[in-house]
């Protein structure tokens, strides 16, 4: 085990999260909640610091494994998990550590559980950090780590193996690092599309952001005590129509951009996932219709969001405790389905080429050879 990479890739970790707390800063600085503003700067210094302490052990080999993937993987969610735990115990939000680490795993990993009774009298700052746990672990942590990371060869590759749920990595386009900026590029679209959307149904922009936040990561924590029980119509389907869309492959938005419809139409993942929802929405509208007798909300019209997320229900907004047995069930199962889709989003594209490596196959983290041999990206030295 290489353990000075992989304490190299835990400083980056931390360098990250120590810029991402600054966002929340902001919101508190905005609202002169002069308490939360130093809580979280504070918390952002000490993540930078320990960053840089851990930045200063080199390294003697740049050879990284399958084994230092997953551990920097495993390592990575347990130290994004305490570090983002800190200010809910600073503040006096959540003041039982136990209860904030759950609270800010649960955000990371888009859980979206909760232990918090109300939310309404928490800090705008707390809440801007609660809801933004949701868009970061969206998409995933060491993605958006491998569109920055400096390394080359078949370590990214590597990494994103060990971060996948499933046997198998797929590449939009040859180079690891390129085909993370293009999704985390497509994520961060649609998020400011359904921002926008929010925004011309005169949602306040602080609200804006956060129901962004929340349905980009499929998680919903909310920022009002009824969730979205109180929220119009057209807000409420604006977030169930883009919590679809957020739950799509993102390889089908890939080949749409590239102007390949016929393929994005040929997806059979997407045309299973459209037929899931069409197909639970109508038993489920048949089996409660009469409960609610309209068409306006989704509510009333069983909210196809549910498909999209992990357990609990994402964006509650009515008491689906009082739903028939029936209608409950296809929830539950549609709980497992959507947490398996939301997995699977974070790994998109065509089957890997040549410079995919095997588990247990190393690679190195520095320039490719210039000789005969094969090259990390499947070309033979001396080829441009």
């Amino acid at each position: 085990m290489n353990y000075a990479i992989v304490l190299r890739l835990l400083s980056y970790i931390l360098y990250c999260e120590a810029a991402l707390l600054l966002l929340p800063a902001m919101a508190s600085l905005i609202y002169g909640e002069w308490m939360v503003l130093g809580v979280f700067l504070l918390t952002a210094a000490l993540s930078a610091v320990a960053g840089a302490l851990l930045h200063r052990i080199k390294p003697k080999s740049q050879i990284f494994y399958m084994r230092e993937g997953f551990a920097t993987t495993a390592l990575c969610w347990l130290l994004i998990s305490v570090v983002g735990a800190v200010p809910f115990v600073l503040t006096g939000s959540i003041p039982n550590p136990v209860d904030a680490m759950f609270e800010t795993v649960s955000g990371f990993t888009t859980t979206g559980a909760s232990i918090l009774p109300a939310v309404e009298d928490l800090p705008r700052g707390i809440l801007f950090w609660r809801s933004f746990t949701h868009w970061i672990g969206g998409m995933g942590v060491l993605v958006f780590l491998l569109s920055l990371l400096p390394l080359t060869g078949g370590s990214h590759v590597n990494l994103m193996k060990a971060e996948s749920p499933g046997p198998q990595v797929d590449k939009l386009v040859p180079k690891v690092q390129s085909t993370a900026k293009i999704l985390y590029g497509i994520y961060f679209l649609l998020t400011v599309l359904e921002f926008m959307f929010l925004i011309a149904g005169r949602m306040p922009v602080f609200e804006a952001l956060l129901t962004s936040f929340g349905t980009a990561g499929t998680g919903g924590f909310g920022f009002r005590n009824d969730s979205f029980a109180s929220m119009s119509p057209y807000v409420q389907w604006v977030v169930t129509i883009f919590m679809i869309l957020f739950g799509v492959n993102f390889n089908a938005y890939f080949l749409l951009l590239m102007r390949r419809f016929r393929r994005a139409a040929a997806s059979e993942e997407v045309r299973a996932y459209f037929v899931i929802i069409g197909v639970a929405v109508a038993i489920i509208t048949a089996n409660i219709y009469s409960m609610y007798n309209a068409w306006a909300r989704p509510c009333a019209t069983p909210p196809s969001r549910w498909v999209l997320s992990s357990p609990p229900p994402v964006f509650p907004c009515c008491d689906f405790d009082l739903w028939p047995t029936l209608s409950k069930e296809i929830l539950v199962m549609l709980m497992f389905v959507g947490a398996a889709q939301q997995h699977r989003r974070r790994h998109k594209g065509q089957p890997p080429p040549a410079d995919g490596q095997d588990c247990g196959q190393g690679a190195q983290a520095g320039p490719s050879p210039a000789g005969g041999g094969p090259r990390p990206d499947g070309r033979q030295g001396g080829q441009p």
